[in-house]
């Protein structure tokens, strides 16, 4: 049985990925994002027992969260309330207000992203390894270079206030 020390130290190690990635799914919408995360991780601790170490935890994660996300953007009133309590103290990010424009309007072209190429650049921008979110998207690595490639170049004309 999972122990309350070992969900706080996969808490702590993934809580701003998790938080970055449902903020980029819901264009930055902070309180959004941190319900979904707060849910994640409501999940990930009742799931804990039953992680079979198939794929490494970050990629146990990253599939929990992109499907809580997704589930979030398809039902709306599928939320549920959240005992926050379980949950350990994390110190939330905080930027200048021109780093916030400017991450706003990366999120607003992120959004404009189709599902799977959002995902993509989302965990891109988090810095996981290829082979990682291959694993989670399910195509080869290869096939992920160039797309990742591509969005990066429909990100930039968005960025600079070109159509995706």
């Amino acid at each position: 049985m999972a122990t309350e020390e070992e969900f706080d130290d996969i808490y702590v190690t993934h809580y701003n990925k998790v938080f970055r990635l449902c903020r980029g799914y819901f264009c930055g919408d902070t309180a959004l994002a941190s319900d979904a995360t707060q849910e994640i991780f409501l999940k990930v601790w009742e799931n804990l027992d039953s992680f079979r170490n198939e794929s490494s935890v970050s990629t146990w994660i990253y599939r929990i969260t992109v499907n809580t996300c997704l589930l979030y953007l398809r039902k709306s009133s599928s939320r549920k309330e959240i005992r926050t309590d379980i949950m350990p103290q994390i110190v939330l990010e905080t930027y200048s207000n021109e780093k916030e424009e400017k991450l706003q309007k990366m999120y607003q072209c992120i959004e404009k992203l189709q599902e799977v190429n959002r995902l993509i650049i989302l965990m891109t921008l988090d810095s996981m390894a290829y082979p990682e979110i291959s694993k989670v998207i399910g195509i080869t690595e290869e096939t992920l270079r160039v797309r990742i490639h591509r969005i990066k170049k429909s990100l930039i004309q968005c960025v600079q206030n070109e159509k995706i």
